[in-house]
């Protein structure tokens, strides 16, 4: 085997090392989500159904505000001991949370103490992913060649659509195959849980195995005191790059995939068995676009990709939610669903490379994590939310109109940066 192939052969296999931790972690995270509509009157009260949701999201969204701590401390420790090293402990602390959701006695059983404890797992897995994108980003990106960084890159986000699409399928499988729905309401939600902590143990073995990248190994090879904080904030219009470009893009990703399962039966009138079907195929064909816009942001570069959602993000937001909520059609609801995806799809293919390229190695995890998790914990975790708690207000449109701005202000950051394909800190 030739020098060349045997490269190629590696780089390929640290791609699938990094990427299927990456699914691992995030169908740990998003079986959450996919399960809430059954296991919520297992932690909360169950005198209301819409405040139960409220709850279970409510702490879908705590998830979510802890990120920025699992941005800086894993962002630290891979810029400090290896990427591999952070990827490796935060897919242990998913499983751990995973395992502690499975097991966790009721509310009827101890009271208070299950949201609490709910809470408590939620917060460790929050942490966990807090940490998994800036380093899964940054080590992606860095055993990438320069000629296909987006291409490898946009890995990422498939391998992030895979693990919710396979906690979607999960719900799926159980609801038409195995479990009756009383069944899932009393016992059967812990079932998924189990096994993302099970698969998560797979994914600590394969990252252990995993190589390092050769950027930190050049950098650790400097020994060269590094104080990651310090260097970061020498930084600032990167630092506010990342959240500006984050901004719109997390809060559409998250509405139209976590968000709109709930958004289908509750506003749109399907049932749940319609609901995730659709869920389901859109998020399948999604999936599949993400290396084909990763792939064009290598031909034409980063910045038509990203203006391709920021201009159609804004203009087409308010007209798809609107006429979703005024069909009672499936698969029109399905095509909606998806054309909103395929516009987000010029974020989420190439948005990790585009981070993980304005930063030098040696604070490249740290300063794609931090002020990514933090922006994601504001605008994304809280999609959810506040979509809900504004149907619940009565005011459903403004949630439509709220999505659109924090677009259009992204595009407004896409409009106005440099195209990192040629203006990167890769060396």
């Amino acid at each position: 085997m030739s020098e060349t192939s045997s490269s190629v052969r590696q780089r390929l296999l640290s791609i699938f090392g990094g990427s299927v931790g990456n699914l691992i972690e995030w169908y740990d995270f998003y079986i959450y989500s996919a399960f809430s509509l059954y296991f919520a009157r297992s932690f909360f009260p169950h005198d209301n159904p819409v405040v139960e949701q409220l709850n279970t999201a409510g702490v879908f969204a705590l998830g979510f505000l802890i990120r920025p701590v699992g941005g800086w401390l894993m962002g630290l420790y891979a810029d400090l001991r290896g990427r591999r090293a952070a990827l490796s402990l935060s897919v242990t602390l998913m499983c751990l949370g995973s395992f502690i959701i499975a097991l966790c006695p009721t509310y009827a059983q101890i009271g208070i103490l299950a949201p609490i404890i709910l809470i408590l797992a939620r917060l460790l897995q929050g942490l966990s992913l807090g940490g998994e994108y800036g380093t899964s980003a940054t080590y992606l990106s860095e055993v990438a060649t320069s000629r296909h960084r987006g291409f490898y890159s946009s890995f990422q986000y498939v391998t992030l659509i895979m693990g919710q699409l396979l906690a979607t399928l999960t719900l799926l499988v159980l609801q038409r195959l195995v479990l009756t729905g009383p069944q899932l309401e009393s016992w059967g939600w812990r079932i998924p849980f189990l096994c993302g902590a099970a698969l998560a143990i797979f994914g600590f073995y394969m990252r252990r195995n995993m190589v390092e990248t050769e950027a930190f190994q050049a950098e650790a090879a400097r020994k060269t005191e590094l104080h990651p904080m310090r260097e970061l904030l020498r930084h600032p219009r990167e630092l506010a790059l990342v959240v500006g470009l984050t901004m719109g893009g997390t809060l559409a990703f998250y509405t139209y995939t976590v968000y709109m399962q709930k958004f289908l039966v509750n506003s749109v009138g399907l049932t749940r068995d319609q609901a995730t079907l659709i869920s389901v195929s859109s998020l399948f064909l999604y999936m599949l676009v993400q290396p084909v816009f990763g792939l064009l942001s290598d031909k034409i570069g980063r910045r038509p990709v990203l203006m391709w959602f920021g201009v159609m993000g804004t203009l087409c937001t308010v007209p798809l939610l609107t006429a979703l909520t005024r069909t009672r059609d499936a698969f029109t609801a399905f095509l909606l669903v998806l054309a909103a995806l395929v516009i987000i799809s010029g974020y989420t293919s190439i948005n990790a490379v585009v981070k993980a390229e304005l930063f030098p190695a040696r604070v490249r995890a740290l300063g794609v994590g931090l002020p990514y998790a933090l922006t994601v914990s504001i605008f994304g975790g809280t999609a959810e939310y506040v979509g809900t708690w504004l149907k619940l207000a009565g005011h459903e449109t403004w949630f439509f109109w709220y999505v659109t701005g924090c677009i259009l202000c992204s595009l407004l950051v896409y409009a106005f940066m440099r195209d990192t394909r040629q203006h990167h800190r890769f060396d």
